[in-house]
């Protein structure tokens, strides 16, 4: 492997076979699926965005894309590479959400703001929230959108994560309203085209996610080469190995995500993947005679934001395709496995859930929903629940709370 070339002279094995037929098999499902919504009357966008999860979950299994995982490699082994792929996804979605800003709001000079996109308030809860959540990826292994993915390659401790993450929204609804009168309704929403128009602050979003890769290479003094071993001669194996098997290089993964994460925002909503766990939260509390009927202000703000609904949501067609699809292809890669559960990492999932869910609720979303989509759509929300995740994460890692996974 030195020379940094693929072999090619592995031969096909039935095993391959089988799992390729498993993965095909899952695809035309979730693809049935989608036609079978489109065909029914009133179809909506549920089609659309069962697609967009399908793709979404093709490139975070194929690129590694979990933001915990990504941050703890750079913090605890100092490989940055992956956090090139966060830089490369807010870089290629900032160009994308520019160009769809302009068509719907053309004119930055008027106190607006674009339609739906995660553009919250500047606040101490969101700077909390954010790092409970990191906290509680530490603690539960995953971020809310690398359980989901994960859950396809057989990553069990994502079950009790979620149930905790279930509960953690339950609880964060039962303070919003002093929170929000307290601490949120008088906070700024600072969006940044306001200040610089959107050339500026493309252009700022552009110097500022340079400016973090270089820090990311230059602390980096692990990590690993951004482009893969390449192969002595294209064959069909080799191909596989490069689509399949081997993960994606992470400027590729990266604006991949930027461009989901811009279709979906114009064809949709914003991406993000707690819409539908926190809406089944609020649902299931009421249906209890648990929490307030009403949460103020959340009419007013965007974001993840929980509704009271019996039927799947948007962002629930979403998840289902981000599940499926990233099953499809940990079975085609040979990388499904049951993982280890135990009581202990099942209790520290569940206390790390918790954390996620309610840093998720007061920040109004996750690190897709607020810090992907945030930061791709100009908003000082994103930034700063950048920060505090980060910072969330780190302290973490430093508590040593991961050696529970």
């Amino acid at each position: 492997m030195g020379s940094g070339i693929i072999s090619t002279d592995i031969k096909w094995t039935r095993g391959d076979s089988l799992r390729t037929l498993a993965a095909a098999v899952i695809l035309v499902a979730l693809f049935g699926l989608a036609y079978f919504l489109s065909s029914k009357e009133g179809a909506s966008t549920a089609p659309i965005s069962l697609l967009i999860g399908v793709s979404l979950g093709i490139v975070l299994e194929r690129g590694r894309f979990c933001f915990y995982c990504i941050f703890r490699d750079g913090i605890e082994d100092k490989n940055t590479t992956g956090l090139l792929s966060v830089f490369a996804a807010i870089a290629a979605g900032a160009i994308g959400y520019s160009i769809v800003f302009g068509q719907f709001l053309p004119n930055t000079t008027t106190d607006r703001l674009p339609p739906l996109a995660h553009i919250g308030p500047v606040s101490i809860p969101l700077a909390i929230g954010a790092f409970l959540f990191g906290i509680g990826m530490t603690l539960s292994g995953a971020c809310i959108s690398g359980h989901l993915y994960r859950i396809g390659q057989g990553y069990l401790r994502a079950i009790p994560a979620l149930i905790g993450t279930l509960i953690g929204f339950a609880i964060a609804f039962l303070v919003w309203n002093p929170i929000y009168l307290n601490f949120i309704s008088d906070s700024p929403t600072i969006w940044i085209p306001h200040l610089f128009g959107y050339s500026g602050s493309l252009i700022l979003t552009l110097i500022l996610v340079t400016l973090l890769a270089i820090l990311a290479i230059k602390k980096g003094v692990n990590s690993e080469p951004i482009s893969g071993e390449r192969s002595e001669k294209s064959t069909l194996r080799s191909i596989h190995q490069k689509v399949i098997i081997s993960r994606w290089n992470p400027l590729v993964t990266g604006g991949l995500v930027g461009v989901i994460g811009t279709i979906a925002y114009l064809r949709v909503e914003p991406l993000g993947v707690t819409r539908q766990i926190s809406t089944t939260a609020r649902t299931l509390s009421l249906d209890n005679g648990v929490g307030p009927e009403t949460l103020n202000g959340l009419d007013k703000m965007a974001g993840c934001i929980a509704i009271v609904s019996e039927t799947i949501t948007n962002n629930g067609w979403l998840v289902i395709g981000l599940v499926g699809a990233s099953l499809a292809v940990a079975i085609a890669g040979n990388r499904f496995k049951l993982s280890q559960i135990t009581p202990v990492n099942a209790t520290t999932a569940l206390i790390g859930g918790v954390l996620l869910g309610f840093g998720a609720m007061i920040s109004l979303g996750c690190t897709v929903g607020v810090l992907l989509s945030g930061t791709q759509a100009f908003a000082l929300s994103g930034w700063v629940f950048f920060a505090s995740v980060f910072l969330g994460v780190w302290s973490g890692i430093k508590l040593r709370l991961h050696k529970t996974n």
